[in-house]
């Protein structure tokens, strides 16, 4: 059986993704997670097994965890 593609609808699916999309950068920041461990983490909070199939979803991800990103700041360089 094929695995639904996951949706931002009803309202507090879309609510509930604001609000995860919101602590995402104090995880990154907290954990220094890279993009597959914060994919691995908003799926777990939304207890579901993925959501790469939802295009604008998944742009919202990436956008949010890019911005977020701290693995790239100066204090985390290695001369």
């Amino acid at each position: 059986m094929a695995q639904a593609i996951f949706s931002l609808t009803p309202p507090e699916q879309q609510a509930k993704w604001d609000s995860i999309m919101g602590q995402m950068c104090v995880f990154v920041y907290e954990t220094n997670a890279d993009l597959d461990m914060a994919y691995d983490w908003v799926c777990d909070q939304l207890e579901i097994d993925s959501f790469v199939d939802n295009e604008a979803a998944w742009q919202d991800f990436y956008q949010t965890w890019e911005s977020c990103d701290n693995r790239n700041t100066m204090e985390y360089m290695i001369d």
